[in-house]
């Protein structure tokens, strides 16, 4: 395994080492229409692939196609997101007998009962992998601030340059409502430009590419081998950014496009007076705010919420 911290002799040992990642969960399927991640588990599974994860690490690996009848429809979802059901209170909410559970409730409940529970969690270490269909490349999102998350943040980036780091840090880890948190630690990979319901060769590598890197770390980090590292430019997730819309009858009517001088330029700068809406009229909308980072531009998952893209901040972390 070729690990760049091993290579820096100068660097002192700097991680507060606690208990060993004994067990790691790695999900694809948690959105039914979002392949890479489950053909990379599929792969994982059956020892198609071409590094075995489990020449990397010496821990017990589970595995888990989360929404299989998603899957089977490739469809996001079947009732409603099961990557929003993980909070504290609807897993409690879950528990009651009189509760009548749709499909990814269900599924939530039992992947917390299986490898959680949230509030004592039996997996160390949870690794969600998800596609956008935009342009974001390779994105690493990160929940918390500890030092543990931002040596895993530095290793990735400096073994996968190309790599993008986003921080979400808008709550405590244990409030998310995402199936990464059932474990002891998770992140979320995300990576696109890619479809929903294909596979393109380019996404499906950097997928792997990155799992593999995430999956170093843990070892690393088991092997108290972790180095201090420089750190590295990574985002600070902001705000949501709606489209210019109207109300009628009830329901949400788009006024306007994505300009195309910022469709597909994900963590690209969009400074004040920017285009970024084209209204169905010709009239240009353009940014009102500070510089932004913006991302998920465009999202198709997130296009009937009338969300458009995601704002961030550029941090080192």
């Amino acid at each position: 395994m070729h690990c760049a911290y091993q290579n820096l002799t100068d660097a002192k040992i700097i991680m507060n080492y606690e208990e060993k990642i004994s067990q790691l969960l790695i999900v694809g399927g948690t959105h039914g229409n979002e392949m890479s991640g489950i053909q990379a588990v599929k792969n994982w599974q059956s020892n198609v692939c071409q590094t075995p994860l489990d020449t990397i690490y010496n821990g017990k690996i589970h595995y888990a196609l989360a929404n299989q009848e998603a899957i089977d429809k490739c469809v996001r979802f079947t009732d409603e997101d099961l990557n929003r059901q993980f909070t504290p209170d609807k897993l409690k909410e879950f528990t009651k007998t009189d509760y009548n559970l749709n499909n990814e409730q269900k599924i939530a409940h039992e992947l917390n009962k299986q490898y959680g529970p949230k509030d004592k969690p039996s997996t160390d270490f949870v690794i969600d992998i998800h596609n956008t269909t935009s342009n974001m490349g390779p994105t690493l999102i990160i929940l918390d601030n500890t030092e543990f998350y931002k040596q895993l943040a530095r290793y990735v980036k400096s073994e996968m340059p190309e790599s993008i780091i986003l921080f979400e840090n808008n709550q405590s880890y244990s409030e998310f409502c995402y199936l990464c948190t059932i474990g002891k630690k998770g992140v979320m990979i995300e990576v696109g430009a890619q479809p929903q319901g294909v596979l393109k060769a380019e996404v499906y590598n950097q997928t792997v590419t990155m799992t593999e890197k995430v999956v170093e770390f843990v070892q690393l980090y088991n092997d108290k081998q972790v180095n201090a590292f420089p750190e590295v430019e990574a985002f600070w997730l902001g705000k949501e950014v709606e489209y210019p819309s109207t109300l009628e009858d009830g329901k949400t009517e788009k006024l306007a496009v994505i300009h195309e001088n910022l469709h597909n330029n994900d963590f690209k700068p969009l400074h004040n007076g920017q285009p970024c809406f084209q209204l169905f009229t010709g009239e240009v909308i353009t940014w009102q705010e500070e510089t932004t980072y913006p991302h998920f531009i465009g999202e198709a998952a997130y296009y009937k919420a009338n969300i458009a893209f995601a704002t961030a901040s550029k941090i080192k972390f």
